[in-house]
């Protein structure tokens, strides 16, 4: 079919509006609609570089828009340039933004809370209380305990750096922690 062809159907008066409303595309969300599609890449752009941060960046383009959206009659209305009106906007927030608490990761709330640090106090008493125990041994028994648990050598290469055969060394490990054990049972009531 031509275009000539083609029948376009009279255009039809648009119906009176109700007294005191505005026509849709002078609307508050239509100025708004064209507000955010003239300039919301534009925003994005110098926050970004302001901010280096792609997230951030849009949370105050978006806090820049909250703001245009509840002074769009002054907006529209005023002389200057709009775009200018909000990339002052947009700046003001970065630096509001750099000078705040949450820039400097000082968030106050219950999502920070104090980190629990153990006592170094049960550290130094388990360390007396060790020794106390190793000081109990004789010397063989601990001299076996200090080189397979505490240099981490295995029996074989205990009993070649003591020289003394891989029995004895099995046995020393055997009677010293079982002494060990003895003794902590022995103590524990006392410190409960």
């Amino acid at each position: 079919m031509k275009t000539s062809q083609l029948r376009v159907p009279p255009a039809v008066p648009p119906e009176p509006l109700p007294r005191g409303s505005t026509p849709p595309e002078t609307s508050r969300e239509h100025r708004l609609d064209l507000l955010v599609r003239e300039h919301e890449k534009a925003l994005l752009a110098y926050t970004e570089k302001l901010l280096h941060d792609r997230h951030l960046a849009e949370d105050i383009v978006q806090e820049t828009l909250i703001r245009a959206w509840h002074h769009a009659e002054r907006l529209h209305d005023s002389q200057g340039s709009v775009r200018g009106w909000l990339l002052t906007v947009a700046r003001n927030l970065v630096i509001d933004r750099s000078r705040s608490g949450f820039h400097r990761y000082e968030v106050i709330g219950t999502e920070t809370l104090e980190v629990l640090q153990r006592d170094h106090a049960d550290t130094v008493a388990a360390a007396v209380t060790v020794t106390g125990m190793l000081d109990s041994l004789s010397a063989e028994h601990r001299e076996v305990l200090v080189h397979t648990y505490l240099r981490g050598r295995t029996v074989s290469e205990a009993a070649k750096v003591l020289g003394i055969p891989i029995g004895t060394v099995k046995s020393r490990q055997y009677y010293a922690l079982n002494h060990l054990r003895a003794h902590e049972r022995y103590e524990s009531p006392r410190a409960a």
